[in-house]
């Protein structure tokens, strides 16, 4: 059965990011999931997480600039060095926190000249990850981001990911896929699914359009659940969406969803 997650950096945003762990237990999460956790010590959130009987499943590489409009941090050869460090502050967190998944956000080249160099600088710093991640049982993964949200993202495609997995070919190396960036760039996500489910190591999901929960778009989330069930994919799936409402009412999804018994105590 899928086992549902909560995205802190989406959810509960009414609360400080230190009581978000408590409203997600409150309202029956097994799990969550930080895009970036780095706001808080590591050793507090471990702690958090023992005190709520909560699992860390995945959080971000830090992207820099990336949510405010930049480029980021992987594919950027003139931030090298940042990268590095960033690279260095997260194996540092994902020691103390043993996040299932840690995810390597590719970003942005605003100068489409300098794609092709962009692309190869991401990949060498993808491998980097690798090294570092896979001796710890820990996989790593990249996300393609639709180009409406995010102009100029260098992977935007499923297919783009699936070529750089087949190229890497390490069990420790997989795909985040996001329902909503692929159905934002028209893709057909569920036969993607049931083919490459192999090749996923994290799901993540919200409406579309808007990115609200289940019910305010135009995705059959009933089906896409159930594919996902009937799947050979085994790891989490992510609630990355923006609440229309208070986080805790736009839960309701949950209910509609009959047919699917999910990680969820009812609340």
């Amino acid at each position: 059965m899928p086992k549902f997650t909560a995205n802190l950096s989406l959810l509960f945003t009414e609360l400080d990011l230190i009581d978000r762990f408590k409203a997600a237990k409150n309202c029956g999460f097994k799990a969550v999931e930080i895009q970036f956790p780095y706001s808080l010590p590591a050793e507090q959130i471990k702690q958090i997480l023992v005190d709520n009987q909560l699992k860390l499943v995945l959080f971000n590489i830090d992207a820099d600039d990336l949510l405010q409009g930049g480029e980021g941090l992987a594919a950027v050869p003139e931030k090298q060095a940042l990268f590095l460090e960033a690279l260095d502050q997260c194996k540092t967190y994902a020691e103390i926190l043993q996040p299932e998944t840690i995810n390597v956000l590719p970003g942005r080249c605003a100068d489409k000249t300098r794609t092709t160099e962009y692309l190869a600088n991401f990949i060498k710093n993808l491998s980097l990850a690798l090294d570092t991640f896979a001796p710890m049982g820990i996989k790593t993964v990249f996300e393609a981001v639709n180009t409406m949200d995010m102009p100029d993202f260098i992977i935007n495609s499923s297919q783009q990911m699936l070529d750089m997995v087949n190229q890497f070919n390490h069990p420790l190396l997989l795909m985040q896929y996001d329902i909503y960036h692929m159905q934002m760039m028209n893709e057909q996500t569920i036969p993607f699914i049931k083919q490459h489910a192999d090749k996923i190591g994290h799901i993540q999901f919200a409406d579309v359009p808007g990115r609200g929960q289940p019910g305010t778009g135009t995705i059959d989330f009933e089906q896409l659940f159930s594919t996902i069930d009937q799947s050979n994919y085994g790891g989490w799936v992510g609630a990355e969406y923006r609440p229309v409402g208070k986080s805790s009412q736009s839960l309701d999804w949950l209910k509609r969803i009959k047919p699917i018994k999910t990680t969820l105590l009812k609340t």
